[in-house]
């Protein structure tokens, strides 16, 4: 059984700089791809950011470009979200979410095709 447990996240100034982690247990994950997601009451679960474990590949949607980053701790089987120059429609539930995924594939911002998920951390930027 997977699990991910995430840490992170609170209040922050616009303009600010937030880092989540999600520490992943449960098996050996290599051929995985790591996601993160936020959700807002009302909302459907929107897409941040992606990251293949084995290959490294990476996907942002333009919301996040420049902004956020994503990376990896293959020995402590970790995912960062570095978020920077937050604003406050940044203001959410992160949830982070794993799939396996031999190959990095289109779908990498889809919610629906992860099989594991984080409990959830809220992020709060105020303006």
């Amino acid at each position: 059984q997977v699990q991910l447990v995430q840490s992170g996240g609170g209040l922050v100034q616009a303009g600010g700089s937030l880092r989540l982690s999600c520490a992943a247990s449960g098996r050996a994950f290599i051929y995985y791809t790591m996601g993160w997601f936020r959700q807002t009451p009302g909302k459907e679960r929107e897409f941040v950011a992606a990251i293949h474990l084995r290959g490294g590949s990476t996907g942002y949607p333009d919301s996040v470009k420049g902004r956020f980053t994503i990376s990896r701790d293959d020995g402590k089987n970790t995912v960062y979200l570095q978020m920077n120059s937050l604003k406050p429609e940044d203001t959410a539930v992160y949830y982070c979410a794993a799939k396996y995924s031999r190959l990095w594939s289109s779908d990498y911002d889809v919610p629906g095709t992860y099989d594991y998920w984080g409990q959830g951390t809220q992020v709060t930027v105020s303006s």
